[in-house]
Order: structure tokens, then sequence, then C-alpha cells
């Protein structure tokens, strides 16, 4: 329907007759005929009462009354109103007339979009915005703005800014640049503070040096294992490729491991769990180190790290090292009791050169040149380790952007910013790209109109070096409301380790926001023109990207430890899976420019666009944007381990009086439960707030719900049933040779997963208990 419009639309003999009832209006509004009331009578009907003027008003018997005007000026009086009144209406239906005329000689103005006839009868009204209160912007207007905050050029110059030579833990560096990233929270006025702990951080002597005696040398690394057993073993030194369980079996055939110094090469998974696999087969000590098949680089480049097969401070193990905390003599169970020390390239080389015994077969042999690769177990070697502990005061470093709707939920947006030499690719390209984000994020508020729902969280953290300390000490001190609150961790630790590929681990719950952002935001021209989606494998982007997270990744604690679905991701050189230079002083500025071919900005820029967008739509949408329905396949996998394991047992004979269906039939209930949230997702009204927030609590519980609530967060801190470590995991169930220790932990896990279910359904008294 097309609308005229123009000077004097809406007007005609309507309007005019409107005009004629304001002009006898204005004569009615004379001093005389101005006040007029309707007063109900005794018998509840109502009459016209005429005010008249005070000079009209007389006094009789001592109460008010009404003397009329003499007859004959009231018939002057009307015969005048009623002149008047058909002047003007006369005088109306010429204006009128004359009005409609020019109107239809005007050609009408239709909109450029199709109206209903509805719409063109009755105009919309126009919504009136306070002045201080912008328009709601696009999704389009809300990534185009984060996108254009988030370029090389920003992101260069502050790595530059906070380039630095050394970084360690606790050092006067780590907390200079603490303290400058705390004034630029504060400059944007994010409401920083300060999250402080008293840690032990263990550290080389520097009187007594670590050492290796082999035969009539010694060496003297200066790499080390933090929270290694301490003192001196002696054994035959045994080569065990990388410490595998499955390598450890094939050694174990041929030479005695039980008293060994192990001799390990890095890769393929954690220090941690090279020397957890050494100490379950008796070995007394473990030499780790780089094989150049693994690992590019010079003969004498030493390797750093830790051996804590955990997280946090090992000796404040479960809660959080704060200053008046009263520290109980405890011991992470994590901690090794067992001696383990790396060495560099040169030192395996001479090791391998007189270690005698058979020969490895293929599959052991890496790519040393002019050494046979042997399996060892006829010589003696002695390891010395010295390293001490060191009481440290760490500085976390938080600020937040707040919600406008739901201000006490938040995503968290972390990087450590300490490393054990420059960790430029480590610690500078994450804590530059926190910082830019801040800064995006801020600026978008501030000035471009976004008006977030939930809060977004910056946090810096120190003692990622040391197995996350700094995040983990935090989740230890307030575990109790972080699962209510906290919905999502992004990491951004070692965004930017190469070009061409991207590898990354998640929570399934993340695993749909993935693909949608990657769909969203384009790949850098330096890795290929496209999407990232498009770049990364399109629909078979999960195959290609995804990788189990693995118990050192930074994001781990947030998911396994505390139950907050968590997200970490690297770009990085094709066909590689780590950084060559990851853990040692070589992690500088060159060295992550060769590897980005130059472009470590540009790529660090697309890096935080992908993570700055995924944080965008978390804070964004009405409901989470948490897919519930990505854990249903998960735990069918698991769980169908499991049930044919129990299954095989009981036929064999070997277990009895123990069925798997309770497990299955609790794993029904968690199908149920998704669905039940996906179809609550389908049918809310998004426009409800209260409605929204009572969904996205369901959401929320599960991750927190699949931890373990049977098992002690001192001896089993990753309690996860899928992603956890220890013998309650669907994963070690399904392997388990224990038959008295499986009827408990089935029973236990069954619970669990019931539980779990529950929770997700919202209102108890929509459970009908069936399993």
């Amino acid at each position: 329907m097309c609308q005229s419009q123009g000077p004097g639309a809406g007007s005609g003999p309507p309007a005019a007759m409107d005009r004629v009832r304001s002009a006898f209006n204005g004569v009615m509004r004379s001093e005389r005929y101005s006040r007029f009331t309707l007063q109900p009578s005794e018998n509840g009907e109502r009459h016209a009462e005429v005010k008249l003027s005070e000079d009209d008003v007389v006094e009789e018997h001592d109460s008010p009354s009404f003397r009329l005007a003499p007859p004959q000026q009231n018939r002057r009086s009307l015969i005048f109103l009623v002149l008047a009144a058909m002047l003007l209406l006369l005088f109306g239906f010429i204006v009128g007339y004359a009005t409609s005329s020019k109107h239809q000689a005007e050609p009408p103005v239709c909109n450029q979009t199709t109206q209903s006839s509805e719409t063109a009868r009755t105009p919309a009204p126009t919504k009136v915005q306070p002045a201080d209160v912008p328009p709601q912007l696009s999704w389009k207007d809300l990534t185009k703005a984060l996108a254009d905050q988030l370029t090389k050029e920003t992101l260069q110059k502050t790595l530059g800014t906070l380039d630095l030579k050394s970084r360690s833990a606790g050092s006067v560096e780590d907390i200079s640049l603490g303290n400058r990233i705390f004034e630029q929270f504060a400059a944007l006025q994010m409401n920083p503070w300060t999250d402080v702990h008293y840690v032990q951080l263990q550290k080389p002597d520097r009187t007594r040096p670590n050492q290796v005696l082999f035969g009539s040398e010694v060496f003297k690394p200066r790499g080390f294992l933090a929270y290694s057993a301490t003192g001196r073993a002696q054994g035959r030194l045994v080569y065990a490729n990388y410490g595998r369980q499955t390598d450890l079996d094939l050694v174990e055939k041929i030479v005695e491991l039980n008293g060994s110094v192990l001799l390990i090469r890095a890769g393929n998974f954690s220090f941690a769990e090279q020397v957890e696999n050494a100490a379950s087969r008796g070995a007394s000590a473990v030499l780790i180190y780089p094989d150049v098949e693994d690992f590019n680089l010079n003969d004498d480049v030493e390797l750093y790290g830790h051996v804590h097969l955990g997280s946090g401070d090992p000796y404040t193990p479960g809660f959080p090292s704060f200053n008046h905390t009263q520290f109980s003599p405890t011991r992470s169970s994590g901690l090794p009791k067992i001696l383990a020390q790396t060495i560099p390239a040169k030192t395996a080389k001479s090791l391998f050169k007189q270690i005698g015994g058979p020969v490895a077969s293929a599959g052991f042999k890496g790519k040393f040149t002019s050494v046979t690769y042997s399996l060892g177990g006829v010589q003696n070697i002695t390891v010395e380790v010295n390293n001490q502990l060191v009481n440290t005061e760490i500085h976390n470093i938080f600020g937040v952007i707040k919600g406008f709707s739901d201000p006490d939920r938040f995503v968290v947006l972390g990087a450590q910013r300490d490393a054990w030499g420059p960790g430029y690719a480590k610690a500078t390209v994450g804590s530059s790209v926190l910082l830019e984000l801040a800064k995006a994020f801020n600026a978008m508020v501030e000035t471009g109109g976004f008006r977030p729902r939930r809060s977004i969280m910056f946090a810096s953290w120190s003692g990622g070096e040391y197995g996350s300390i700094g995040a983990t000490e935090w989740l230890e001190g307030y575990m109790s409301s972080l699962d209510k609150k906290a919905f999502t961790y992004i990491s951004l630790d070692g965004m930017v380790m190469g070009r061409g590929s991207l590898i990354a681990s998640a929570s399934p719950l993340l695993h749909s926001l993935m693909e949608d952002t990657m769909k969203e935001v384009e790949a850098s021209k330096f890795i290929a023109s496209g999407t990232l989606y498009d770049v990364m494998g399109g629909a078979r982007w999960e195959e290609k990207v995804m990788r189990p997270m693995a118990v050192d990744d930074p994001a781990y604690p947030f998911m396994a430890f505390s139950g907050i679905p968590s997200v970490s991701f690297h770009f990085i050189t094709n066909d590689a899976e780590y950084y060559a230079y990851y853990g040692t002083l070589l992690d500088n500025k060159d060295h992550l420019n060769y590897q980005t071919n130059q472009h470590t900005s540009e790529i660090a820029a697309m890096a935080a666009r992908f993570a700055g967008q995924m944080a965008l739509r978390l804070v964004h949408d009405h409901l989470l944007s948490l897919d519930v329905s990505r854990y249903v396949g998960v735990l069918t996998r698991d769980v169908s381990r499991v049930y044919k394991r129990v299954r095989t047992l009981s036929q064999s004979g070997t277990l009895n009086g123990v069925s798997p269906d309770w497990l299955s039939r609790a794993q029904g209930s968690f199908q149920r439960a998704a669905e039940s949230i996906r179809s609550a997702v389908q049918n809310t009204d998004v426009t409800d707030p209260e409605g929204c927030r009572i969904l996205n609590d369901r959401i929320m519980t599960v991750e927190h719900c699949l931890l373990s609530p049977y098992l002690s967060p001192v001896e089993t801190p990753f309690r996860h049933l899928v992603f956890g470590r220890g013998n309650h995991t669907l994963a070690s169930m399904a392997a388990s040779t224990d038959m008295e220790a499986l009827r408990t932990r089935l029973a236990l896990a069954t619970w669990n997963l019931q539980s779990c279910s529950n929770a997700m359904m919202g209102n108890i008294w929509e459970l009908d208990n069936q399993i």
C-alpha cells in the first residue's frame, strides 16, 4: 500500500471539522461558559451543571444558588452563537475541500519496501530513544566494530611494549609487568584488582647444580624440571622412546626396568606423564632430551618445565595459597617420587654412544646421525637433582567490563605473563592480545553503543610455567561460587606458534560456538583466502583441528578441576603439533617471526578476532551459546565402551552380580535432559529476561555436574567424569582390571551421570526418578 505524504498530509474534511470544533470550543471557553461538570443526581443519573461567573452567584437561604440571565439576553446570545457556528462550519468545508483537491492532484510517495495493508492503515508509532542511550547494534555491526579495533598495527605496538628478555614467575620483571597491566585496566576504568598468592616454586640451587655422571663424563645441564624429587639416584641406563605405556611394554620384554634410569625423548605428551609412567615401572630416575626428529633445535638447547601431575601449588592441593591460609603439611598426590632432569641433545648423543645393549626397533629410532639407538640396560648412570623450594609471592591481575543485564555472569579471557626466558610465543603474544581485547571491548561499550548482557573478565596469570599455579590458586580460592558465575574460559596462551594450520582443544559445549565463529572470521591473507572454516577443512574441521585437552593445557584446570567449559587454540605451522621453542630460552621474537614468515602481528590480530568474537557471542545473546547436545555423542561413546567391558567380564564370569544397564540408562537420562534443554532453547521467549536466566542456569550446570562429587580435590583434583584423570573416569573403567574397585566406580559413575541429568532438567518436580 502507498501512503500519501507531503505538506498538509492528513488534512481534508475531517481535519476541517476538527478546526470548527476547536473554534466552537474557543467560544465556549469564555469567562461565562468555561466551567462544566457532570453531577450525579439522587437517582444515579448525571446532569450538566453550569457554573457561571461570580457576578451571577447569589446567596439564598445561606446556600449557593444560580441566577440565570434574563430571557432577552439568552435568546440574543443563542442567535449569535448559532450564526457563528454556521459561519465557521461553512468556512471549514471550503478550506477542507481546497486542501483535499490539492492532495489528490499530487502523486503519492510510496515506501521502498512492501508494507502490509494493516501497517499502511495504522502507521507504527515512532520510538523516541533517550539522548544518552544509543540504538541497538546488529550482530554485523558488532563484529565489524570488534575487527576494526583489532588490527595488526595495534598488536604490533603492544607486542613491542610487552617484549621482555626475562619474566620468571614472581620476579621483579613479572611483578612490574603485572603493575603495567593493572594500570592499563585502570586507565580503561575496568575496576582492576590484584589476587596475591604465596606459593612454593622449585628452582635450581646455584651453589649445587644438578648433574649426570656416566662413565668418566660429568654433565651439568642448565635446564631443569620443577617439582622433581631431589637427591641422588643410580641405575642402569635404558632407552624407552617417548616413555608411553606401549613403549615401556615393548622395552620391558627385553630389558628390566625396575631400578633403571630411563632415557626418554620429549614430545607426544607432558613431562609429568612421562615421569609418572616411568615411576609406575619402578624406574629410579628419568632423563628427557629433545630429539632432532621432533625438535629442530641446536644440540645445546636446554629444556625447562615441571613434572607435577596436576596444577597449582603442589604444597597446597585443593585449597588456595592466600596469606591467611593455614598451610597444612599436605603434598599433592601428583608430585613424583623419582628424580627427573632434562638434558640437551648433545648430552643425549654422548649417552647413546656408550649405552650398549640390544638395538632398538625402527619405531624407537630418532634422527640423530652417527649414533646407534640401543636399548641399554648394561651400564650404570648417576643422576643428582638439587633443586630447592623457594617461597614466592605471585600476582594475578584482573579487570572487568560489566554486563548490563546479568553482570554476575561472566566469561573469562586469560593469559599467563611469566615464562622461563623471553617467552614470546608462550606469554608475550597472549598478554598483548589480552590487553588489545580489553581496549576493543571497552571502546565498543564507551563509544560504540555495545551493551553486553553479561560481564567480560580479563585475567593476567602468573606462575603459568610451573603448572598454571596462579590460575589454579584462584580457582581454588573461589571454587564454591565460580561454577554459578563463570560460564566459559578462553585461554590466550600460545595462540600464535606459526602459520598455516589451527589446532584446538575444548569442551564439547563449545564446539558449535567455535564452528559458528570460524564461519565468520576471515583467515589472514598470509594463511589463505576465505573464512577460517573454509581454510581449516570445512565440514570436516573438527577432524583436522580438534585435539583432546592435555593435562598441561592452561585451560585444563578450568574444565577438569572447576567444571567451567574451556577452550584453547593455537595457530601453528602446517603438520606440526607443537612449537619447537616452547619451554626453552629461545622462545623469542626472532624465532616466532621466522615461523610466521614475519607476519606475527597479522596472525595475532586474526587470533584475537577469533577469541574476541567467541566472547562477544557469549555475552551478547539472550541465551548462552553452549550446545548441550554436543555432549550426548561423547557420553554415548564412553558409556558404550564401559558397557562392552562390563558385559564381557560378566559373561566370562570374572565379574558377577554387576549389570552395565544402570549406567546405560543414566546416559539415556542425560540424553533426554539435553533434548529438553534443546527444546526449551527453541521455545523460550528471548525477550523474557527471567525465562532466559532460568534456562541459562540449566545450561551452566552441565560441565560442573560432570565433576565427581565422591572424590577429594586433594587426592584427585581432576574429577571430571569424561576428561578428568583417575580411576573414576569412564575411560579408566573401560580398561579396569580391578574387579572389586570396578563395582564401586561403576555405581558412583552411574549416579554422577544421573545427578547431572537431574540438574539439567531444572525443576525438581519435573523429575521422574527413572533411569
